[in-house]
């Protein structure tokens, strides 16, 4: 189901037409997270909303500012989350266009009880990086409407990947950030990721009829209800394993993810077992698990 890596090989910088008033410009920053690079879209033809305007790059700016053509302007900068590799060239952009920055809120923004809990007793991000500087200059809400000349972009808070993770309607295509790739399943690394959170989300997508998905890495997902089947399906499957693998004993986060990505290289391993964790927090808020002798990373968790 994922794309393959030979099937998108943009040029970074290049303003790319990927539908009806929507162009990519891929940022100059791929990564084992980011793949290519992180995927900015330009959506109008007079007035012009950025969607997320990527990492601190200098060049990536340039190469936006250079898309914006004659009679038109850049009025909205729009960030889905407030990830390294999405939000930090907002100030900069807004500074060079005048343009306002919008989003959900900051880095803290829609994280649930749970993982502000997990985070006040000292569990630190993992994975991406996050932008904790990040502030907009006017904050969305779920329905809220961004328009400009000729489009209207429909705010869908999606937390998951992130509390503050919103997605973009335009009309039937959907601009999903990280939380629906096409190359990738979602990075959920607690505290800033809930799976729970991201499995609601997921469903309540595959709910609507969906054209398009523009995802924030990789190429344009032309099929979003079967990519939402295998979301789901591949994080029910990993439930599975974790349950399976509990049956046979209580164990930490990190061995069952030594027990269970048995060929993920160990440099990923830290990061398959913050995944792990993820279930784990999932599973313990509907009592499929129980943590000892409280909810943290290091916890011996044991069937119920």
């Amino acid at each position: 189901m994922p794309t393959l890596p030979e099937d998108f090989d943009p040029v970074p910088g290049m303003a790319e037409t990927v539908g009806d008033g929507v162009r990519r410009i891929v940022a100059p920053n791929p990564s084992p997270m980011t793949w290519r690079g992180t995927n900015t879209y330009l959506v109008g033809h007079g007035d012009l909303a950025v969607i997320d305007p990527g990492p601190d790059s200098a060049a990536h700016l340039d190469a936006i500012l250079a898309a914006v053509g004659p009679g038109q302007r850049i009025t909205r900068i729009v960030v889905t989350h407030a990830h390294i590799d999405h939000s930090p060239l907002a100030r900069p952009l807004a500074a060079a266009t005048g343009a306002p920055v919008l989003a959900f809120g900051d880095a803290q923004a829609g994280r649930s009880a749970v993982m502000t809990q997990l985070a006040e007793a000292g569990l630190a991000g993992g994975g991406e990086g996050v932008d904790t500087a990040f502030l907009p200059d006017h904050r969305l809400a779920e329905g809220d409407e961004i328009s400009g000349e000729g489009w209207s972009l429909r705010v869908v808070h999606t937390p998951g990947h992130m509390g503050n993770h919103i997605a973009l309607a335009l009309g039937n295509a959907l601009f999903t950030a990280d939380h629906v790739m096409g190359w990738a399943s979602s990075l959920v690394s607690p505290p800033d990721g809930d799976l729970t959170d991201f499995m609601a989300s997921c469903r309540r997508l595959r709910a609507q009829d969906w054209r398009v998905f523009y995802p924030g890495h990789g190429a344009a997902v032309t099929d979003p209800g079967g990519r939402l089947d295998w979301l789901i399906a591949h994080r029910e499957g990993r439930e599975a394993e974790i349950l399976s693998a509990l049956s046979r004993g209580p164990a930490t986060a990190r061995a069952l993810a030594e027990a269970i990505y048995t060929e993920t290289p160990k440099a990923l391993l830290g990061a398959a077992e913050r995944n792990v964790f993820a279930h784990l927090v999932d599973l313990t808020g509907r009592e499929r698990v129980r943590p000892s002798p409280a909810l943290s990373a290091g916890a011996v968790f044991a069937l119920t």
